[in-house]
């Protein structure tokens, strides 16, 4: 299933909600007992949400175009990122390869769904782009082995984990550069694990304006995402809708010569294989 948060544009209620992604249309499949997509993959799971859409199908669907798609858990716990994760983003960036995953966290504020404007803050003219992929929990866990990991996956998705590159070295910690708020984006929706194409077989491709910046297979992770999930859960309790951004592979705007960074009107994409296209133009900050 391919799963979606989002908000109506077109008649009714223009209250947010979410459903399955069929064709040119969503099915709607919130419950009263689940109203967001992180509360039905805590109380539900995904097989649930598979029972309901086919229930649901033949009574009618709202089309794609007569809605906004919202990043697809828009409440998430935690969102866990992994910085240098490809060796040849550690390379560009010149630092070695870390021994140990390097984890910062995100704010959900500082993401925004498909087709809306990230925002390139007034405090820098350094913002650039990072393309990833987004690993979605959906059980419950603490330390986990990473032989049991992928059990407790949810699905993937798309991410722009966008940087402000100075604002993310004003000290040891990256957080400011991380955190502008909807400076980064998620979606356009949730892939589960059944239908998405094995994690060896992913391509994380960045284009900006068209054009290929970034590629890489996610094989070439130095922290694949099952250890990924064994180290998270070591130190904190992980927990369905919480969101792990896995590493950007090379080609960042702050590791070309010259730098190339990101400008109101410029378009990047995130296309990983099977997942779809994350499209977002970009906006000065008013």
């Amino acid at each position: 299933m391919k799963l979606a948060s989002y908000r109506r544009t077109q008649g009714g209620s223009t209250g947010s909600s979410y459903g399955a992604v069929v064709g040119n249309n969503i099915v709607d499949l919130a419950s009263d007992v689940a109203p967001t997509l992180r509360a039905s993959l805590a109380i539900e799971g995904v097989e649930a949400l598979a029972q309901r859409l086919a229930t649901r199908q033949s009574s009618g669907a709202l089309p794609l175009a007569s809605v906004v798609l919202l990043p697809p858990v828009v409440d998430p716990a935690k969102i866990l990122c992994v910085g240098l994760n490809y060796r040849s983003h550690a390379q560009e960036a010149g630092v070695a390869v870390p021994e140990h995953p390097s984890i910062f966290a995100r704010f959900p504020s500082s993401l925004v769904g498909h087709e809306q404007p990230v925002t390139r803050p007034r405090e820098s003219d350094r913002f650039d782009y990072e393309a990833e992929l987004a690993v979605i929990v959906g059980r419950r866990g603490r330390r986990i082995p990473e032989a049991r990991a992928m059990d407790y996956v949810a699905g993937y998705a798309c991410l722009a984990e966008n940087s402000v590159r100075d604002w993310q070295r004003h000290a040891a910690q990256v957080t400011p550069g991380k955190n502008f708020d909807a400076s980064g984006a998620f979606g356009p929706w949730l892939v589960t694990k059944e239908e998405a194409d094995p994690l060896e077989k992913m391509t994380v491709t960045g284009r900006l304006n068209g054009e290929i910046v970034q590629q890489g297979s996610v094989a070439d992770m130095v922290f694949s995402v099952p250890r990924l999930i064994s180290y998270l859960s070591t130190f904190a309790e992980l927990l369905p809708g919480d969101v792990i951004a896995t590493g950007t592979p090379a080609g960042v705007g702050a590791g070309r010569k010259p730098p190339r960074f990101l400008h109101a009107g410029d378009v990047f994409e995130v296309e990983i294989s099977n997942l779809g296209v994350l499209r977002n133009a970009v906006q000065d900050d008013m």
